[in-house]
């Protein structure tokens, strides 16, 4: 089986419709790592187009706190925004739906998958050492998070923890990552709505546990369109311009 993993697409339903042209005819069942909605311009169709996906779907940080389930005053200034932003915006149905999102962590396929990390769904994972716990507690060989909107992850070798960080190169599309019998991984698919990593393409993942690999894509979308509905919407401005600097 080959598993689509999706995460922190934020409302952009530009972004998520290049992922899935790229990715069209690779694989067999979707899986969504939470933050549908927020900072981006396309709340409802981004819901709806996930929901035709049928993608197993756990909630993440931004999803609780537009439909009132995290208090949206945690945010900063211009998150708290777009959180009240996107609140208003929402149809009653897919509020509802964002209600109903399980936490994770979920376990499907044979791997699991987290927002933040196994132990809090908000908590950052970006270092080593925030890696270690999850990696020595693992449910499964392989987790997949999010939150962080940084592609890549993190194993354990002899003891040490690893950084795995695999831009795709020379072209391609994508990358590939080789899952060691016996090394627990923690991955991240990266952010299809708004990457942080530097690269402002979006950012999506394909795996084939049964072949012991994992994709990493980068895909380009239309950027400028995504900042024209945004800006029509009144959204904050450096939240429009951080898209084209993947920042």
């Amino acid at each position: 089986m080959r598993y689509l993993i999706l995460s922190d697409i934020h409302g952009n339903l530009t972004a998520l419709d290049a992922a899935l042209k790229a990715a069209e005819g690779r694989w067999q069942k979707a899986v969504c790592l939470g933050d549908l909605v927020d900072y981006g311009p396309d709340p409802n169709e981004v819901i709806g187009r996930v929901q035709s996906l049928k993608a197993f779907t756990i909630r993440g940080n931004h999803d609780k706190a537009v439909v009132g389930l995290a208090d949206p005053d945690e945010f900063n200034p211009i998150a708290r925004i777009s959180v009240l932003w996107t609140r208003e915006q929402l149809t009653p149905p897919n509020r509802a739906y964002l209600e109903k999102l399980p936490s994770g962590p979920k376990q499907i396929g044979g791997f699991s998958i987290v927002h933040g990390s196994l132990f809090d769904e908000d908590e950052y994972i970006f270092t080593p050492e925030l890696a270690l716990d999850g990696l020595l507690e693992a449910l499964t060989p392989v987790t997949f998070f999010g939150h962080t909107h940084i592609q890549g992850g993190f194993t354990l070798r002899d003891g040490q923890v690893e950084v795995l960080h695999l831009p795709p190169a020379g072209g391609n599309p994508f990358s590939t990552l080789t899952i060691e019998p016996g090394a627990p991984f923690l991955l991240n698919p990266g952010s299809i709505g708004q990457p942080r990593d530097g690269e402002p393409r979006a950012a999506f993942a394909i795996a084939d546990l049964e072949n012991r690999s994992v994709e990493f894509w980068r895909v380009p979308y239309n950027i400028g369109a995504v900042q024209e509905r945004m800006a029509r919407a009144a959204l904050p401005e450096p939240l429009i311009l951080r898209l084209a600097f993947g920042r």
